[in-house]
């Protein structure tokens, strides 16, 4: 008994490169007991047992449907345009990383069905691959070539090659193809030149450059030395600052200490005024309470014998002293200091 078959069974596994096109096959063959409608179907098999098969495009009652899957929308399409000729087959334009997966044509009939399962892999080509030199670039001494691209699906492959020169990789280097290191072991002055990497997988290649300048080793003894020779200058230079620093602060403590002593031992000046108050005062207290009466044996002091500083007076007043009538004691013999003896106005008031 002749049923549906699909024909097209050669090849079930695909690999591309990202942004290029790929046509999965779905061809078939109907035979005369398949009476029902037809139905064709591309569904995409999730990898997680859990989820749902994703139906992508299909065909049914002579009409294509391919809205079901927002992912591809734009990008895929049936092969045949009038895909009940027995060619179901579909192509997918722009591929990306994430169009990977397995993908299953079914094609139904009744009472015939059948189905066929094509694995995609998306490969990404390398790109933004970079070169860099790790180690010292001294005679002698071993130097490593790094390669690595930063996009690429694995597996990646890197290779080394010298550009200038001779052109051939140094005797003693090592190649890593796996991380793309290249260790040069004792370099000399020949492996200086200009070295290329090239980073490949199964769908492209990318590469990059790198310039390698061997050198005579440093003078490490003149180094040293200068750098203590400038480190002893710094201290030098330090001290000097700070020497001047503390003597600019001793003279200025030296200088307020002086002006402050100066302040203390020197008394303000006393005024004319306050100086005859004192002592217009201190010849009222040795008087004590004494009478007009009590004073007319005493003689006025004579102005000769009056201090310098000018009395104060009250304006207007000038006033007028009385002929004393009875001499004035010696006090000089009796120890006493003389004072000066208010005498008695006219209207019989002190003054």
């Amino acid at each position: 008994t002749r049923s549906l078959t699909i024909t097209s069974v050669d090849q079930s596994m695909f690999e591309k490169a990202q942004g290029e096109k790929v046509t999965l096959p779905c061809t078939f063959e109907l035979s005369e007991e398949d009476e029902g409608p037809l139905d064709i179907e591309w569904v995409l098999i999730p990898t997680d047992n859990q989820k749902r098969e994703q139906i992508i495009i299909m065909y049914a009652v002579d009409r294509i449907y391919n809205h079901y899957y927002a992912a591809m929308n734009g990008r895929m399409q049936f092969t045949n345009p009038d895909p009940k000729s027995g060619d179901g087959s579909l192509d997918i334009q722009n591929l990306k990383a994430a169009d990977t997966g397995t993908y299953q044509c079914k094609v139904k009939k009744a009472p015939g069905v059948q189905s066929k399962k094509i694995q995609l892999t998306v490969l990404v080509k390398p790109a933004r691959t970079k070169c860099s030199i790790e180690g010292s670039q001294e005679i002698g001494k071993d130097v490593t070539l790094k390669c690595a691209s930063q996009e690429g699906s694995p597996l990646l492959s890197y290779d080394w090659r010298r550009v200038s020169g001779t052109q051939e990789l140094p005797t003693t280097s090592v190649l890593n193809k796996n991380t793309g290191e290249l260790l040069l072991k004792n370099a000399s002055r020949e492996y200086s030149g200009t070295y290329n990497c090239v980073a490949s997988n199964r769908v492209g290649t990318d590469e990059c450059s790198v310039e390698l300048n061997v050198t005579p080793p440093v003078n490490t003894a003149g180094i040293i030395a200068g750098a203590i020779i400038g480190t002893l200058l710094g201290l030098s230079v330090l001290c000097f600052l700070v020497v001047c620093f503390c003597k600019k602060h001793r003279e200025k403590k030296y200088e307020k200490e002086v002006h402050h002593d100066i302040r203390e031992d020197v008394p303000p000046p006393k005024s004319r005024s306050s100086t005859a108050r004192s002592y217009i005062g201190s010849n009222r207290s040795s008087l004590g309470s004494m009478s007009p009466s009590n004073m007319e044996g005493y003689t006025k002091t004579p102005y000769s014998q009056v201090p310098s500083e000018d009395f104060e007076r009250a304006p207007g007043q000038n006033p007028t002293f009385a002929p004393s009538k009875v001499a004035a004691p010696n006090l000089s013999r009796m120890g006493a200091v003389p004072v000066m003896i208010p005498a008695q106005s006219k209207d019989g008031s002190i003054v």
